[in-house]
């Protein structure tokens, strides 16, 4: 077999590999876009979105009005939002899926523990780290993932009046 024919097959070979990951690619695209893949936050088929800005805070008397953090303690992004929001100074409600982390929070963090059933369906949590922002009459003021500190920090800045 000559050069340019070994070349030519490896070259198809190689092609073909690509249009198989892509095709890949392209379906876990579809079914995370589609909401199909099943967590903590989704019930009966229903998308997990987050409740919508305006709703009835779920369970307003257990979480209160402020910030609300969906996190997991196996979630490295939780740990680093996490500390972003101690360093933010003001109270907070942090919602671990499984068990609260061992490790001290900062004074006055409310923390639920074991909600991966509970306060994780009801908000319809998509995935962790999740902030939920509540105002004091109980309703939903913003909802959406956090997957940096960064992220957290935009999510908790005052909405400018336009």
């Amino acid at each position: 077999m000559s050069f340019q024919t070994s070349a030519l097959v490896l070259s198809w070979v190689a092609i073909v590999l690509l249009s198989l990951v892509v095709a890949g690619l392209v379906r876990q695209v579809q079914v995370l876009s589609q909401g199909a893949r099943s967590g903590p936050g989704e019930r009966d088929g229903e998308p997990r979105l987050g409740p919508p800005p305006g709703a009835r805070a779920p369970a307003f008397e257990r979480v209160g009005p402020g910030l609300l953090l969906f996190l997991d303690v196996e979630c490295g992004v939780c740990h680093e939002v996490l500390r972003a929001a101690e360093e933010l100074g003001r109270p907070f409600g942090a919602v671990f899926a499984g068990p609260a982390p061992e490790q001290a929070l900062a004074p006055g963090v409310r923390v639920l523990a074991h909600e991966e059933g509970g306060l994780f369906v009801s908000y319809r949590v998509p995935a962790t780290p999740f902030a939920v922002l509540v105002d004091a009459g109980g309703r939903v003021r913003r909802a959406e993932p956090v997957g940096s500190p960064e992220a957290l920090r935009t999510f908790t800045e005052p909405e400018v009046v336009r």
